[in-house]
């Protein structure tokens, strides 16, 4: 029996209907019903742009213009499209391309730096040369509809305040006022209303670590595509209690953090047509709009986006103290000597994370495994580039004899360099996707001491995944434990798996750089007395 496409719809509909995100589903389902195959749409062209960086504005040393220019980037058409699969621009192009009628062009973007988030202010000069060329290029293949920009939102750079919503403006200015834009950011943006008033439509990965990128990416196509045709009005209310924490505080898969990811799902799900981003903030950054924030967006109701933020600011104001005080930290010592009774009792692998290493060259954390003489451990990674450009010199191979002071050096965060001897375990590029930056990287690794083997690297690298050490040659089951520079995203392949039953999460006794301190830190821009818990006589919301 023959059955009416009106009727597959219908049945579709009542099965979305039962489904978590019901709302959101059956918008989708009713446009592909109403359009048919699509073919009726009128033709849009969207542009696509990237600019992303977390700056750690602390860093001794500046993020220039090479950074960003390496065999792959910048990237522009199809290579821009398909530069992250996986991530915000994949998704977005996935969803773009399951629309009818829809053309999406590549614009002329940087790629990651080659030091990854492990570098410094970005300079004005960097900036404006590649906001330049992406808005030449934006003028010479437009008209455009709408424009998708992959951003982060914890950039800094030298002079220019708010850099993603410059980025905003001068897009704007160049596609003018009637054309729709849609961002995508980190949770660790430090972000306020600045970028919706020149863009229309933002979009923020909920989890930490990091697994919904591709989803927000998808979410952000789907609704500016609506925009575009009319079917979405955007309208927006931001609101930013007083509030700022370091990174490693912030791991959604527990309370607090869980239940204002939970609140901004459920806002989501009663609500169709409600997108809520929450932006944790970047204390690393010091810049004037740093702290977190809660952006809220819908489609047409200024009165429910306006309830909403104020509802989820008003939450997070009531959770402060433990947003700030429910991580346990410990310093190098003690997480080392718990380490070593993990061993003891069994209870392995452990990871010992040095969450505070911002420039991936800091040596506590080594100079403690060599100090207590802890065994049948995988340091990964302490970043050296002098120490492998020498190796490179010397055509480093599997088996040479190694002694050489390795990391340190950076300036006072890093400590001293430490001398390690042994052998020359592997010889091998970086652990970045193919064709990036760390990709063409030479990485080397040392066996040293009772097991042991620490992993050279030119720049800061944060593992997320035992597994990955295995593409160095790098067999993990040899390790009771795995001493790693990460604040949070570690915890995808050590922890959310249960693989390993001892998590540490250490820092050095002075407050440097990634701390929880935040004290500590010589703030130029970024006032800390106007956040909890660095002035608790705050009063949120303020009267009027």
């Amino acid at each position: 029996m023959a059955i009416s496409r009106r009727a597959i719809f219908t049945l579709a509909l009542s099965v979305l209907s039962m489904l978590p995100f019901a709302a959101e589903a059956q918008q989708t389902a009713k446009k592909a019903a109403s359009s048919s195959t699509g073919s009726n749409q009128k033709p849009i062209r969207i542009a696509v742009m990237q600019f992303s960086h977390e700056t750690v504005t602390f860093l001794p040393y500046e993020t220039t213009t090479n950074d960003f220019i390496y065999e792959g980037s910048p990237a522009r058409g199809e290579a821009l499209l398909e530069s992250s699969p996986n991530g915000y621009i994949g998704g977005f192009v996935k969803v773009a391309r399951e629309h009818a009628n829809v053309e999406l062009v590549g614009i002329e973007s940087p790629l990651g730096s080659k030091k990854g988030s492990g570098s410094g202010w970005i300079t004005k000069e960097a900036f404006d040369h590649f906001v330049d060329n992406m808005i030449k290029d934006l003028k010479a293949q437009g008209p455009f509809d709408g424009a998708y920009l992959s951003l982060h939102g914890a950039m800094g750079v030298k002079d220019v305040a708010k850099p993603e919503a410059v980025i905003a403006r001068r897009v704007r200015e160049a596609i003018g006022p009637k054309a729709y834009i849609v961002g995508t950011f980190d949770p660790h943006g430090n972000e306020d209303d600045e970028f919706l008033k020149y863009a229309n439509l933002a979009f923020t990965i909920k989890y930490y670590p990091h697994y919904d990128g591709s989803l927000q990416g998808e979410r952000a196509a789907r609704t500016l595509i609506r925009s575009i045709r009319g079917d979405y009005k955007p309208t927006t209310a931001t609101r930013k209690p007083p509030i700022i924490t370091a990174s490693v505080l912030q791991w959604t898969g527990a309370s607090p953090w869980m239940d204002l990811v939970q609140r901004a799902l459920v806002w989501e799900a009663r609500s169709p047509d409600v997108y809520v981003n929450f932006y944790y903030g970047f204390a690393f950054a010091d810049v004037v709009d740093a702290g977190m924030t809660f952006q809220v967006m819908t489609n047409g109701d200024p009165e429910l986006a306006n309830k909403i933020a104020d509802d989820m600011a008003n939450t997070a104001w009531r959770l402060r103290e433990q947003l700030v005080s429910g991580t346990k930290v410990y310093s190098m010592t003690e997480g080392v000597k718990l380490a070593k009774e993990a061993i003891a009792k069994g209870k392995t692998p452990f990871v010992l994370a040095d969450h505070s290493d911002r420039s991936g060259a800091a040596t506590w954390l080594l100079k403690q495994v060599i100090d207590q003489k802890l065994s049948k451990t995988l340091i990964g990674t302490v970043a050296d580039n002098d120490v492998i450009e020498e190796l490179r010199k010397k055509g480093v191979k599997v088996g040479d004899k190694f002694d050489m002071m390795v990391g340190g050096k950076l300036d006072e965060s890093a400590g001293d360099p430490v001398r390690v001897v042994g052998t020359v375990n592997t010889v091998s590029g970086g652990l970045g996707r193919r064709g990036s930056a760390a990709s063409s990287q030479l990485w080397v690794s040392v066996k040293f001491g009772d097991g042991n083997v620490l992993i050279i690297s030119p720049y800061l690298h944060q593992n997320t995944d035992p597994e990955d050490f295995m593409n160095l040659g790098i067999n993990i089951k040899d390790f009771k434990g795995f001493a790693i520079k990460s604040r949070v995203h570690f915890r995808r392949g050590y922890d959310d798996n249960g693989f390993a039953p001892t998590i540490l999460l250490v820092e050095p006794d002075q407050p440097f750089l990634g701390t929880v301190r935040l004290e500590g830190l010589k703030y130029q821009h970024l006032k800390l007395n106007t956040f909890y818990p660095y002035n608790k006589s705050i009063v949120y919301p303020a009267k009027k």
